[in-house]
């Protein structure tokens, strides 16, 4: 018998994963909680848990820090972050922390099932998302070939961008329609694999972070 821990503060999604790994052959939820304070008061002493699937954004300790207190009190015990957040500070916050595990919330129950076993067979499920986030920081060659995919209008505005323009400012710039400096940001955003301004404005992409 699997005996799982879950921490998770939507009651929706609590119930659903609870009630779909109890139904499992093999596996029991044995301590389901909505955050990490009430997660650690209700573990038992004598309760060997396996694995414990957390959310990273919880009322009161985050998920992350719950990992730390659950690896300490039960050094074999693993845990699996299961959450919406897919931004690379937090995925390594959890992996440091002692995350063995990384899913993203949309994940199929079938695929986290899949997940729990590969983890506790040895490996470290992540979510394909997550996983190419994880190569390119350990591979920052990626941020540089994205560079060299730039056109000379998308590099024109990219420099814009990282000097604090708006997408108004870069238009009069460059002498193009608003909506073309859209087309060419979201261009960016494709060849540099990053999701957001700051990625751009920080430089994080130069490094894969």
């Amino acid at each position: 018998m699997i005996h799982l821990g879950l921490i998770e503060d939507d009651p929706e999604i609590r119930a659903a994963l609870a009630g779909f790994f109890d139904a499992q052959p093999g596996f029991q939820c044995t301590v389901v909680a909505g955050s990490v304070e009430e997660f650690m008061e209700k573990w038992p002493e004598q309760s060997d848990l396996e694995l414990v699937l957390s959310d990273i954004g919880l009322p009161g300790l985050s998920g992350i820090r719950g990992v730390s207190l659950i690896r300490r009190r039960a050094p074999r015990c693993q845990v699996m972050m299961l959450t919406v957040y897919d931004d690379p500070e937090r995925i390594f916050q959890a992996l440091c922390a002692g995350a063995t595990g990384y899913l993203q919330k949309q994940t199929p129950l079938l695929k986290i099932k899949e997940a729990v076993v590969s983890l506790l067979e040895g490996g470290s499920p992540m979510s394909p998302g997550i996983a190419r986030k994880v190569v390119a920081y350990f591979n920052p060659r990626s941020a540089t070939d994205g560079l060299e995919k730039l056109t000379p209008r998308e590099a024109q505005t990219l420099q814009a961008i990282e000097e604090g323009l708006s997408n108004k400012e870069v238009a009069v710039r460059l002498g193009i329609s608003l909506e073309t400096v859209k087309t060419h940001i979201k261009n960016i955003y494709q060849k540099l694999e990053v999701s957001s301004r700051h990625a751009l404005i920080s430089g994080k992409y130069k490094n894969g972070n």
